[in-house]
Order: C-alpha cells, then structure tokens, then sequence
C-alpha cells in the first residue's frame, strides 16, 4: 500500500492520474504486442466483432433510410392534401373491395362543386393516370405513368418545374395537346439535347414539351416518381376514358388548417353525392396520415427484428472475446506474476487486459463499419439505406463497452490471481 506524506490532496491526484497514464500507456503497448504476435487467433476473434457490428450498422442504415424516405416521400405526397376516390389506401384491417368496387366514380365536375363548397381550400385538382410508352424519333421508353391533370395538379402533387412551364387553365380548356416530362423521361428521350419544344408521342398522338419536372427521387424507396409525363386532363379523357380512376385532391393551407378541412370535404362530398344522413359515405378520404400509422407499425416490427439480430450477433461476438481473453490470460500466466512481482498493482493487470479486449473489439469494428460502407451501397440498389457519422460513432461505442463488457472477468481473474502461483506455471 502506498503511503503519501507530506503531500496536499492536488498532488495526491495528479501523482495518481500521471500514474493512470502511464499504466494505459504501457497496457496498450502490451496489448498490441499481445495481439500482433497471436495475429490468427485475434483476426478469428474480430470477425465475430465485425459480424456484429456490420448486422448493427445494416440496421441502423435501413432504419434511417427509411425514416428519410419516407419524410421525403410524405413531402411529396403532400402532408396538408385530401385525397378524395372511389377506393380506400389498403392500410390495415379488412379490405371490403366487393363494397368500394359498386361505388360510384368520381366526376371531373366535383373539382367546381368542391372550390364552392370548401371555400378553406387553397387547391382543388383532379388527376386519373395509366401506364404506356413514349416515343421521341427512334428511341422509345415503356411502362411510363402519364398522368392527366388540372392546371391546380402542379401544387396539390407538389411538382415543381425546372425549365419551361407548366400548362394553363387555358390549355386545359383548348385541349392542347402539351407535356410536361419528369426528370428520368427526359434524360432517356433526350440524352444529348434540349428536349423544350420538341415533340413526342402518346397513343400516337404528338405532344409538345412545354416545361421539365424537378427530380424527385423513389417513392417510399421503391416507386421511381421521375418515371412520368403531366398532359392536360382534357387531352388525357381524349385518349382514355375518363368514366373511371379520376382522384380529388384538395389541398389547405397547413396541417392543421386540413384537420378542420376534412370535415368540410367529407361534407361537400355528401352534398355533392346527394346523400342521406343515415346513408354510408359511398367515397374514400385518403391522406398522408395514413401512411404514416402504417409506417410506425412497420418501423416497430423492423427495430424489433433487427435488435433481436444484432443483439444475438453482438453476444456472440463477445463471447468470442471473452473465450479468446480466458486463453491469453491462461497463456501468459507467468507474464502476469512476474509483472506483479516487480511491482504492478492488480488495477495495472486489469486495465492491460481490459485494453486488449478493448483494442480487439475496436478492430473488428472499424473493419465492421469499413465493409458497411459498401453494404449499404448495395442495399440502396433495391431499397433504401443511410449511413451518418452518428451510426459510426454509435458502432465504435458499442465495440468498446463489448470489449469492457465481455473482457472485464478474464481480466479480473488475471487481476485476482497469485503472483507466486503464477511465477510456478510452466
């Protein structure tokens, strides 16, 4: 035992974190020696390591992906919009289909009725798509959503424009035969030129390109949203029929303008309907909201998956930490007595070790977030993933506290043990 005289409280405390300083020095040193001179044994025992940290990283990385998605995917669809039409968003529950398909459409003369009848709404827009292909000269692109719409279709589907402009009332009246393409269109049709004022086909049927789309990016992760061409709803019902798959949108000013605003749509549709007060409401109201209660339920089931895996891959792993520190303490048993019998305290024992374990474990996961670099690379290729600074530090912290954690008993045992005992084994 250490005996300190003639010493203030201040020079007790720097004597003993100088003292601190240099026995984790020394113990890194030992302990990176330790690890180079068992090089095979210390690659097998990060590899448990890096297979824990790369399943925490690829949940991490999943579950902000899809939280930024699905943030930009309700941007796009428009947080503070009604969706007024015949069919229900399928989210949860029993979906009564034989019900909703003997309802009646939707009629492109609700969008008058509707700005009537909810003077609070800012937008009302009418809008009915179908897939077909577009064709510029000899080159040709497939399955492309064209989309007809009112001139109010730009705002309640918060489409901005990048070049040129978007179509009028008055080219909706006149059934002008005018595009507005999205941002994957354009690049395909017109790899090499400007594509304004140039003329493609739908249906046969040539249609100048008045304006461009700013690039949105997937849906949800999955649904390309730049895959698509904006015509006039007008020149869209002269195509294809407009009897059926017309959406309302009505759009407020705010969130929570659209709260009050609901009512007043389910309302006006009543009117509009001429429905009875004891009659079902023969129309659906969708919005954003509802994509969000269905993302919280899938949220909830993914981080429970995924904590169950990581977890189990992470315990793993420190146990192959903890089986590997049992053999190096084992192994160097007559190190550890000599260490004590020229002088080392117990606590100096304990931190070597504990910084072996600790450097191993951070090996692995730095080789661990290294190859999640390029998983998630490959995961953004058929769904959505996002790796921050926050998820690497996150990984680092979770190396260390395994290798305190898992490496803490052999290293107490080193510790505990008798130095003359430890000199005697061979």
């Amino acid at each position: 035992m250490e005996v300190f005289t003639g010493l203030n409280l201040f020079d007790v405390q720097k004597y003993i974190m100088k003292r601190f300083w240099i026995s984790l020095t020394e113990g890194t040193k030992i302990a990176l020696s330790a690890i180079w001179t068992n090089k095979t044994r210390a690659i097998l025992t990060t590899t448990c390591i890096v297979i824990g940290i790369v399943s925490v990283t690829a949940m991490n990385t999943i579950s902000d992906g899809i939280d930024r998605s699905f943030e930009e995917s309700m941007d796009m669809l428009g947080r503070n919009v009604v969706f007024v039409e015949k069919w229900p968003w399928g989210f949860g529950g029993e979906y009564k289909w034989w019900e909703y398909r003997n309802r009646r459409e939707m009629q492109l003369d609700y969008v008058e009725d509707l700005n009537e009848l909810v003077p609070s709404a800012t937008n009302v827009a009418a809008s009915a798509s179908r897939r077909t292909t577009l064709r510029y000269q000899d080159r040709d692109i497939e399955n492309v959503q064209v989309t007809g719409g009112t001139a109010t279709h730009f705002e309640t589907a918060g489409l901005n424009i990048e070049e040129g402009r978007a179509f009028s009332d008055a080219d909706v009246h006149r059934v002008a035969r005018v595009v507005v393409l999205g941002a994957n269109v354009a690049e395909s049709l017109f790899p090499m030129e400007d594509p304004l004022m140039k003329q493609v086909r739908i249906m046969g049927q040539r249609f100048t390109v008045i304006g461009l789309l700013e690039k949105q990016g997937n849906f949800l992760g999955m649904e390309d949203t730049d895959n698509k061409v904006v015509i006039p709803i007008s020149a869209y019902g002269s195509m294809y029929d407009l009897r059926w798959g017309i959406q309302l949108a009505v759009q407020f000013a705010s969130e929570e303008a659209m709260e009050n605003g609901e009512y007043e749509v389910i309302g006006a549709m009543r009117q509009i309907r001429q429905l009875d007060p004891m009659d079902d409401q023969d129309f659906a109201i969708n919005k954003a909201a509802l994509f969000e209660q269905e993302f919280q339920s899938m949220k909830l089931a993914i981080y429970g998956i995924g904590i169950f895996l990581t977890g189990l891959a992470l315990f793993v792993g420190g146990i192959g930490v903890m089986n590997i520190m049992y053999v190096s303490v084992k192994e160097r048993t007559k190190e550890i007595g000599i260490r004590k019998a020229v002088g080392a305290k117990s606590w100096e024992i304990l931190l070597q070790f504990l910084m072996e374990a600790t450097i191993i474990s951070l090996i692995g996961g730095i080789v661990g977030v290294l190859l999640s670099v390029g998983i998630t690379e490959i995961i953004n290729q058929f769904f959505v993933a996002y790796l921050n600074w926050g998820t690497v530090l996150q990984a680092i912290l979770i190396c260390a506290f395994i290798g305190i954690l898992f490496g803490y008993l052999p290293s107490s045992k080193a510790a505990k043990s008798d130095p003359i005992e430890s000199l005697r084994y061979d």
